[in-house]
């Protein structure tokens, strides 16, 4: 095997690998995307609802594992699934209880439009969820083992007897999801009565609400639908990395790097926001040390903002 051959080789499973990995940032950063997006709300408080979604979801595969699927691949993926109307929920009430007070009409009255008040509204969140899941389930690592996490399609030789790329089994069905899940909600948006009432109060409040659209209500769907994708994602990444009460703040950065890359209040160049940082950082692995692939990120994050400020697949237009 020749130096060129193997260097391919190593390109090509990087290349491989962000493609996966990206998939599911994409998915996380579309829900932020959602609230960021649609209520113009800076929640710091995302990566920890998505921690949340991953504890649940544990729960509920524990849970299945006691009633006979353990060692099933569907385990982790129906524990998913039960997690997500858990996790809706968690949104919904979260905004009626808290975020409606400092969002919508009522931050009118609140200086700097209730941008103060939201950040530490939202950190408050994240700081009682972090605190919270750390008195409840410790600091021990956790994961969702399943059979697929443990094995790999070989595409390939692609070059002679030589240059093979494998593809981790549970990373490629979480791709997989991931995309699934960004159509149908990209359908839903684009087709549906509640899409459109999303994309009313999202552009024009003032003249939504006059149309006869409630839009404390759009915004609390809008919040609830964000928490349970970005818990789905979380769902996903657990089935290939350990979690602990703390992982949220190691993504929440990321998401906003995404949603920003992509071009904010694009659901689909949230997506692709999120896949770029997942290509550029497993790609910079092949250059720099592990330490330094967050780095990686923001630089190019900043060249983008330099080169366009509007993002990846924004347009530059003034919200009313």
């Amino acid at each position: 095997m020749t130096e060129l051959q193997i260097h391919l080789e190593a390109f090509l499973q990087s290349l491989a690998a962000g493609i996966l990995v990206g998939g599911i940032y994409g998915l996380m950063c579309v829900g932020l995307a959602m609230i960021f997006g649609i209520m113009r709300v800076i929640n710091f408080a995302q990566g920890d609802f998505m921690m949340l979604g991953m504890y649940i979801t544990y729960f509920f595969f524990v849970l299945l594992a006691g009633h006979g699927m353990a060692g099933s691949p569907l385990g982790p993926y129906v524990s998913m699934v039960l997690t997500l109307p858990v996790m809706y929920a968690v949104g919904y009430l979260a905004h009626r209880l808290l975020i409606s007070r400092v969002t919508g009409g009522k931050s009118a009255a609140l200086e700097g439009e209730g941008h103060y008040a939201q950040l530490i509204l939202t950190l408050g969140i994240a700081l009682v969820l972090q605190n919270g899941a750390m008195m409840v389930f410790g600091p021990e690592l956790e994961s969702i083992r399943t059979p697929l996490s443990s094995s790999a399609w070989e595409i390939g030789p692609l070059w002679g007897d030589f240059v093979s790329v494998f593809v981790n089994k549970g990373r490629g069905y979480a791709a997989l999801i991931s995309v699934a899940a960004i159509v149908a909600l990209a359908l839903v948006v684009a087709r549906s009565r509640l899409g459109k009432s999303l994309r009313a109060a999202a552009d024009n409040p003032v003249a939504a609400s006059y149309m006869g659209i409630d839009v404390d209500r759009a915004y609390r769907v809008a919040f609830a639908l964000g928490t349970c994708i970005t818990a789905l994602a979380g769902g996903l990444l657990a089935t290939n990395f350990p979690f602990h009460p703390f992982v949220g703040l190691e993504f929440v950065i990321v998401m906003y790097a995404g949603v920003v890359l992509g071009g904010i209040g694009s659901i689909l160049g949230a997506f692709w926001g999120g896949m770029v940082i997942g290509l550029v950082q497993q790609l910079s692995s092949l250059v720099l040390p592990t330490q330094l692939q967050n780095a990686a990120i923001f630089v190019f994050f900043l060249l983008i903002v330099i080169l366009r400020p509007q993002g990846l697949f924004g347009r530059v237009a003034e919200r009313t």
